[in-house]
């Protein structure tokens, strides 16, 4: 079976990396966005993600994985059709690749990323995963 890739969103000041690796899990919680719920169902146990903090710093700053698939979000309203995850963290990129190398990059031009990038949930494909660890391994991507 294969492994799918994801990049999943959040703002810093509100869930940030560093809070993901100090709890060890966390529920991906407050999706309302149906393309991104429909990402999220589509996921399954051993799936990685990128985590990238959007609004502030713009940029991938770790790998998470995912350990239980979808359930209903406890933080809407009861029958919403909204779900999340459980992730748990792999390991922080060892240099954050920014939403400005992304876009720079012809080999990423098509990642869900930029092409909707108001999505908070995306697929990464495999070609564009690996490109992006690569680009972690160099001081600003």
């Amino acid at each position: 079976m294969s492994k799918n890739y994801w990049l999943m969103k959040s703002e810093p000041d509100a869930y940030p990396w560093e809070q993901l690796v100090r709890e060890g899990t966390g529920m991906w919680d407050g999706v309302r966005n149906h393309s991104a719920k429909l990402n999220m169902m589509a996921m399954k146990v051993g799936d990685e993600a990128l985590f990238y903090h959007s609004n502030i710093g713009k940029e991938c700053v770790g790998i998470m994985k995912i350990v239980e698939e979808h359930f209903p979000d406890p933080t809407a309203d009861a029958g919403s059709p909204w779900v999340v995850v459980r992730v748990a963290p792999v390991r922080a990129l060892e240099n954050p690749v920014t939403l400005a190398a992304i876009k720079a990059d012809p080999k990423l031009a098509d990642m869900d990323l930029i092409r909707l990038s108001r999505l908070s949930v995306g697929r990464v494909r495999p070609d564009e995963w690996d490109h992006i660890l690569k680009k972690s391994q160099t001081p600003g991507g």
